[in-house]
């Protein structure tokens, strides 16, 4: 079995939902299907592995305080492809 990424809800009201997401070396997501637009921040200098549903797979190199955004409908699973314990901030927009 492949391990979970760890989300931990620091806030959520009626505008956003910011949730820190901690990946152990090769955790995922899962396969998911993002409901609100939202702005990641990462965490640290890093490597993710996104799977598209239709089995594409491409490495996003993020950069550390970097943030970047997405439209809702977004349809991936998030692996960590680095060899350490990987983070980063999302910001849902309700």
């Amino acid at each position: 079995m492949t391990a979970q990424a760890v989300p931990t809800v620091q806030i959520d009201n009626d505008r956003v939902r910011v949730t820190e997401w901690r990946f152990a070396p090769g955790a995922e997501t899962g396969v998911h299907i993002h409901e609100m637009d939202y702005v990641v921040v990462p965490g640290l200098d890093g490597n993710l592995k996104i799977v598209a549903p239709d089995g594409t797979e491409n490495i996003a190199e993020l950069k550390h305080g970097v943030a970047y955004a997405r439209e809702k409908g977004v349809h991936h699973n998030v692996i960590n492809a680095n060899d350490f314990e990987y983070f980063f901030i999302e910001v849902e927009l309700k």
